[in-house]
């Protein structure tokens, strides 16, 4: 049974945004189960036309989704139509990446039979998303779900449910049944329980590595049940040769404080040659102090808004009280920008003589700068770190990039490009850590359905040759 209610506030302003009752995992798992055999049964075609029919509802709630996205996370508006916009594309890309890495194949076999590969739906599919993307992270995994064929059972973060509550009606909306796509409210204790649950198939969870290792171990002891897990990154970015300064400044600073530094492929680590260093950290400097920080709807229109809520505010100022008081030296200090709301400014850290730096995840802002003499320190340097989510390199030679390339032990790795803002046709992933060796992006469609191989005749038709007694 349902234990309470769970509500939701405005970073931005305190006020309550949202209010609802926390579900229960036995009844939504059970409904789910009644649901999955004809849902299975429809033809992909119209799983398809039913999705589409989801994107345009995106598109009628467009703005709406938009207002309440910039709400509850505090992120800029511009950046919540961004998300919007995203959330529309994602269901053609879905659609291209089940018909490309899902494909039917026909081989031919032994006695003019026939081989086959076809791939099947897992089942009940449990979708456990944050809070920092609060309607693409979802779509990106329910989408590609749905079309392959399962059905979900979807637990928004308990930071962002309003949003979940909003993208779950535009499914609905679409004919897509809420038996077939359906909600659970709720906090980690719900998400546990929904993850272990025996009649989920199948866990795709984004989110952090603390909670994504605790749902990795509880489910170990049973290999059935899929596990694909996105988990955060303490990311390296590379300055090394290159006369535009400026342009790797801008590269730095949007790969670190975009989103408030809250997306899991952010920089928090900016790694950079020596003899570049005071050009190098004088122009990110300067660029850093020109962000505006603000709320959602502010004019004029602000770089990044709040983190979550003042607990992640909280633990962010004191971490660089941490490193300031172990070593660390303040190129640029974070402060809290207004009294009792989660409002932080960005901030620089040299971290250099700190000998034993924490390997952790600072969610948000806070970025270590680390100067190396030479490249193979630099990334020896950058692949000191448990977890391996992005990695970027700003300059250097082509020669250079592939050494980088090569050595670099992440998911994903940019050449002057930040380390956010992934191609959509491409697989969103990491290793150590940040990962299990299942990406999603693109690739989500390989842990959305597993391959069946099928040896095929119209009729039986066989002999054994070898062995038998005369008869």
């Amino acid at each position: 049974m349902s234990t309470g209610e769970l509500v939701s506030f405005e970073p931005a302003t305190g006020s309550e945004l949202w209010r609802g009752r926390i579900g229960d995992a036995e009844d939504v798992i059970a409904r789910a189960r009644r649901a999955w055999p004809a849902w299975a049964a429809q033809p992909l075609s119209t799983r398809i036309e039913l999705l589409r029919r989801f994107a345009n509802e995106v598109r009628k709630e467009a703005e709406k989704l938009a207002d309440l996205i910039a709400r509850e996370t505090g992120k800029p508006l511009w950046e919540a139509r961004g998300e919007v916009d995203a959330v529309v594309d994602k269901v053609e890309a879905s659609v291209r990446a089940y018909a490309e890495r899902t494909a039917q194949r026909k081989l031919d076999s032994a006695l003019n039979g026939t081989s086959a590969v076809r791939h099947k739906p897992h089942g009940v599919l449990a979708v456990i998303s944050p809070y920092n993307m609060p309607a693409l992270l979802p779509a990106a995994q329910i989408v590609p779900a749905l079309i392959a064929g399962n059905v979900v059972v979807f637990k928004p973060s308990e930071k962002a449910p309003a949003t979940g509550d909003l993208l779950a009606r535009c499914f609905h909306r679409a004919g897509i049944s809420a038996a077939v796509m359906q909600v659970l409210f709720g906090g980690p204790e719900q998400g546990q329980a929904l993850a272990v649950h025996d009649g989920v198939d199948g866990v795709l969870f984004t989110g952090s590595a603390h909670a994504g290792v605790s749902i990795n171990r509880k489910l170990a002891s049973n290999p059935g049940k899929l596990v694909a897990l996105e988990l955060g990154g303490n990311n390296p970015v590379v300055v090394w040769d290159t006369p535009k300064i400026v342009d790797a400044a801008a590269i730095v600073v949007q790969s670190a404080f975009a989103s408030a530094g809250q997306r899991c492929s952010s920089a928090r680590r900016l790694i950079v040659k020596s003899t570049m260093y005071d050009a190098v950290i004088t122009e990110v400097r300067r660029l850093t102090e020109r962000l505006i920080v603000g709320a959602p709807f502010d004019t004029p229109t602000p770089f990044m808004g709040p983190v979550i809520d003042n607990v992640a505010a909280d633990g962010l100022t004191e971490s660089f009280v941490y490193l300031l008081s172990n070593g660390g030296r303040a190129i640029k200090h974070m402060a809290r920008l207004r009294d009792d709301l989660p409002f932080v400014s960005p901030a620089i850290i040299d971290v250099t003589k700190i000998e034993e730096r924490p390997d952790v995840e600072l969610f948000g802002p806070l970025l270590q700068v680390i100067a190396v003499d030479d490249f193979d320190e630099a990334i020896a340097e950058a692949n000191n770190t448990r977890f391996g989510l992005t990695a970027s390199l700003i300059g250097g030679s082509p020669q250079e990039y592939n050494r980088f390339w090569a050595n670099i032990r992440a998911g994903i790795v940019n050449w002057n490009r930040p380390t956010i803002g992934e191609a959509a046709a491409a697989p969103f992933g990491g290793v150590g850590l940040s990962g299990n060796n299942r990406p999603g992006g693109y690739y989500t469609a390989d842990s959305c359905a597993y391959p069946v191989s099928s040896a095929e005749m119209e009729q039986p038709r066989a002999t054994i040759g070898v062995g038998l007694r005369d008869s």
